[in-house]
């Protein structure tokens, strides 16, 4: 992983939260919501909340008494996700590093964490925090993206962009957000970690939206993918927009499309 596929900052988080989120992230949100919620946590931590697309769904869930920690690694995502939130008491927003986290022992009855665990750059370390601050019994309970053939925008965007830089394609959709789908490996690194009762569920879903242009918008803008596409000349993000664009609309049609998107979710008991 590249350092710059951690940095999400200037106007990627306003552009990841308008376009990417209800392209990809809202309904894995939900879905993620009532599996933390069904076991009635009255204190739950989130690590790599980004915009708070999570936190908005579990909120709504949760009674009154609850509490919810919500961090990120990024301080311009958590005040994008500020911005969404309405006023809730019941809301803390922490910048926190989910590798080190600046909390005491068995404090939380779960730890979620959506689409994040695969920019951990020590993954087993990540896990052994969210064990630490567990409390006995407590759940932590994440979701990662099946390999990019398997969502296919991305996969899309990712051969455009291959094409039209081929002798320095970049790589980041495959690298980081689909690069961490391999199963075995992750049981492995959550067991490392010292968690012993393990699940996962595969959930598909799929992504609709109103035109091909939203989604080249979301991914050569809205994600660290930027980073790479600009580092390749000044006009470089404009032009792999519309390329991107161009081919999302020669796959998949011009007017309102929708590709097939797959994750795994991981729930492992402390």
């Amino acid at each position: 992983m590249l350092a710059t596929d951690k940095v999400f900052a200037g106007t990627i988080p306003d552009i990841y939260d308008r376009y990417l989120v209800p392209l990809i992230f809202e309904s894995y949100a939900l879905d993620l919501a009532q599996r933390v919620t069904i076991t009635d946590p009255k204190i739950m931590l989130e690590t790599a909340a980004g915009t708070g697309v999570l936190t908005r769904a579990i909120a709504p869930l949760l009674p009154e008494y609850a509490h919810i920690v919500a961090t990120d690694l990024n301080q311009q995502m958590l005040e994008r996700a500020k911005t969404r939130q309405h006023s809730d008491h019941r809301i803390e927003w922490k910048q926190a590093d989910a590798l080190s986290l600046p909390f005491a022992d068995r404090g939380f009855d779960v730890v979620a964490c959506q689409f994040g665990v695969m920019f951990f750059p020590d993954k087993v370390r990540g896990y052994k925090e969210a064990r630490r601050v567990l409390k006995p019994g407590g759940r932590f309970v994440f979701n990662v993206w099946d390999r990019i053939s398997e969502n296919e925008f991305a996969n899309t965007v990712t051969e455009a962009l291959a094409a039209l830089f081929p002798h320095d394609p970049p790589r980041f959709l495959a690298r980081t957000p689909h690069g961490y789908f391999d199963m075995e490996r992750i049981h492995a690194d959550v067991n490392a970690a010292g968690f012993s009762d393990i699940s996962v569920d595969t959930v598909n879903g799929t992504s609709k939206t109103s035109s091909p242009l939203d989604p080249a918008i979301a991914y050569c803008q809205g994600t660290p993918l930027r980073n790479e596409i600009e580092a390749r000349g000044a006009t470089c993000l404009d032009d792999a927009t519309k390329w991107a664009a161009e081919a999302l609309a020669n796959r998949f049609g011009t007017g309102e499309i929708e590709g097939r998107i797959r994750a795994f979710v991981v729930t492992a008991v402390r």
